[in-house]
């Protein structure tokens, strides 16, 4: 630990040298030109985008109906979503896929299932 102090010490003097030597062989560097062209500086920063093409944030509201936790998706205070949290056993969704109030019950389980054949017991 002795030995670092004074190694960083020493790289930093040789450092400064070598910089002083480049100023006295080199001198310093010009003034850059002015922007020459068409070339404008903006006046003011660019606006955000208008919030009509942001994506709309869902409203959510929970409520127990028993046991279970309901939880309501909206947006544009149309309910597009639920999602039904059991006491007991997996969560499950309600999803209005076209729009007309008719919900489907949904699990996003995967859509290919594994084969389960027995192909040989011991």
């Amino acid at each position: 630990m002795r030995h670092l102090v004074p190694t960083a010490l020493l790289a930093a003097t040789l450092v400064a040298a070598a910089v002083a030597a480049d100023k006295e062989k080199f001198g310093t560097l010009p003034e850059p030109p002015a922007p020459v062209g068409n070339y404008r500086a903006p006046a003011t920063a660019p606006e955000p985008a208008p919030a009509e093409d942001a994506i709309p944030e869902p409203e959510v509201t929970i409520t127990t109906r028993g046991e279970d936790r309901h939880e309501e998706f909206r947006i544009g205070g149309r309910l597009y979503m639920v999602k039904v949290t059991p006491k007991r056993g997996r969560p499950y969704y309600l999803i209005d896929r076209d729009g007309t109030g008719e919900f489907a019950r949904s699990e996003f389980a995967p859509a290919v299932s594994p084969p389960t054949w027995v192909i040989k017991e011991f």
